[in-house]
Order: C-alpha cells, then structure tokens, then sequence
C-alpha cells in the first residue's frame, strides 16, 4: 500500500521488472494509468488523480521500465517494448479490455497501443501525448544531445546531486508554483527517482524520448495513423503547455474518427498535478460514457 494505491506488487512482464499498483473494486470497469518520461512514477503522476478514480473504476497503473520500482531493465526500452508490457500485464492480469490514460509518454504509449490493439482497449484519455508531429522545436539540436556520447549521463548525475534544480525546475513547470497542492510530496519523488537514476546508471531521458528524434524529422509521429483509431478517445491539453502544443492536438483530433477534446485553462504539461480535479471529473465523466458505468450517485 501508498499514499496513492491500495495494493503494489512487483510483477514480470515483458521479460523485465514491472512494479504495479491498483485501487477500487476489483469488479469495477479496470483503467490502466501510464505516466510520463524522466522523473516521472506511477505515485507521482496519479497521486491525487488516481484515488478520485478509484472510487468508480478498478485503477491500475505501472511504473514504466526505469522509473519507481520497474528496475532494473536492459537493452533498449522503445514503443515495441512498452506496448507488450501493457499487452502483456492485461494478459496476466485476466483482462481482456481495458480503458487507458496516458500522460505525455504515457500518452503516447496509449496511442500505439490502442492503434494496434483495439481489441484490448475500451477507450483512450490521452493527456498531453507524446507521439505528434513531423518536427520538434530544436530539432537538430535535441537530436545531437541524445546522441553525443556522456550528455544525458551527465545530466543525470547533474539532477541527483542538485535537489535545488529539480525543485526550480518542478515548480518553475507547475502553473502555481510552489503554492500547488502537494508540491512538496511531488518534488520528494522526483528527487527520489533523479538518484534511482544515478544510482543505475540510467541516461536522463527515457529511450523512448531519444529513440523517437531524428536529425530533421520525428521518427515517432502517429499523426499519419490516427485516421485508423477504432476506439473512443479524449484528448486533453494543458493551455499553457509548452511541450503539446495546440496545432498537433488539432491536428490529431481532426484526423480521429469521434474524438473528443477539453483544452484546460491555467494548467501546464503535467496537468494532473496543476488540475488534478477537473481531470479526474473529466477522465471519470468519459469513461463512464464508454465503459457503462453508472454516473456518481445513481
């Protein structure tokens, strides 16, 4: 047991390591959790979101390889690999569909999973998603970091000896600062996986982050795809985000068949942090809509 989930265990999946967590009734429509890149975890992601599902749906979630407990992994960790991880934990798991909300990277994975196996997935809630668009800001220059040999090293042992940093960083990223509701608990796990990182000698990004830029283009772009989404989706974006911005989440809304789309106001990147509420009341109000569970009440 968490501050976040009633229960952890500590799988195989995959090959690998898989740390998961669950909440709610274990007859409730389930909901898979998949958190974001670099210093993100289950706990720290779900922390106020997770628990507010868990009153209406059987909330599962992960720590993806290299974060929190899912430790540690050889080998690269890409789309492929993370896909059959959440293939392969439905399949332990006895569940035959399931809803997934994906943030960031998180979010991304959602997307690959559900384009490819829609038979599994009862709908999507993508915040946020990584995966979207041709080009990035930096392009070339992001390009070369990830592949300059001791950077992302260095960048890790940088953040693990720096609490200051990973708190200036966090909170400059949070649209109420340091006055967020749970900062200090989110920045004491960041900190926490910056030095599990250290510790195993993990680049600061993930692979999936490195192994999706390419010197002049993406390599990593569902947008050419996403006319082929079977499932129900929402996508949700943080109006000051500056990672996810507007024109991609057009972008992939017009190209889904039935997607729907909330655009936050005042929150960032990482909106279940800066509006964990109206997150959850939109997650539950749409899964509720797809999944055939009763509304709160009834």
């Amino acid at each position: 047991m968490t501050e976040t989930f009633d229960e952890v265990r500590d799988l195989t999946v995959a090959g690998g390591p898989v740390r998961f967590y669950s909440s709610g009734r274990a007859d409730a429509p389930p909901v898979l959790l998949l958190h974001g890149a670099m210093l993100d975890t289950a706990e720290l992601d779900w922390m106020h979101v997770a628990p507010a599902l868990a009153e209406h749906f059987r909330v599962l979630a992960i720590d993806l390889p290299r974060h929190g407990g899912s430790r540690p992994w050889p080998g690269r960790v890409d789309q492929g690999l993370l896909q059959r991880i959440v293939i392969g934990l439905l399949d332990q798991l006895g569940i035959e569909r399931t809803a997934l909300v994906g943030l960031s990277m998180g979010g991304g994975v959602s997307i690959g999973t559900a384009l490819d196996h829609p038979e599994r997935v009862s709908s999507a809630v993508l915040l946020a998603p990584g995966g979207l668009g041709a080009r990035r800001p930096a392009q070339f220059l992001t390009w070369l970091s990830t592949r300059t040999p001791g950077v992302l090293r260095a960048t890790t042992a940088w953040l693990a000896r720096s609490p200051r940093a990973v708190r200036r960083s966090f909170e400059d990223n949070l649209q109420h600062g340091a006055g967020t509701p749970g900062v200090e608990r989110a920045v004491e796990l960041a900190q926490r996986e910056a030095e599990q990182k250290y510790r195993h000698r993990e680049p600061a990004l993930d692979d999936w982050q490195a192994l999706s830029f390419g010197p002049w283009a993406m390599r990593t772009d569902f947008l050419p795809e996403l006319h082929r989404m079977a499932v129900p989706t929402l996508w949700v974006r943080g109006s000051a985000d500056p990672l996810v911005l507007q024109p991609e989440l057009d972008a992939a809304v017009a190209a889904v068949p039935g997607a729907r789309m909330e655009v936050l106001p005042d929150a960032g990147h990482v909106s279940t942090l800066d509006q964990p509420d109206r997150v959850a009341a939109l997650v539950r109000e749409f899964l509720t809509e797809h999944a055939g569970t009763p509304e709160p009440g009834r």
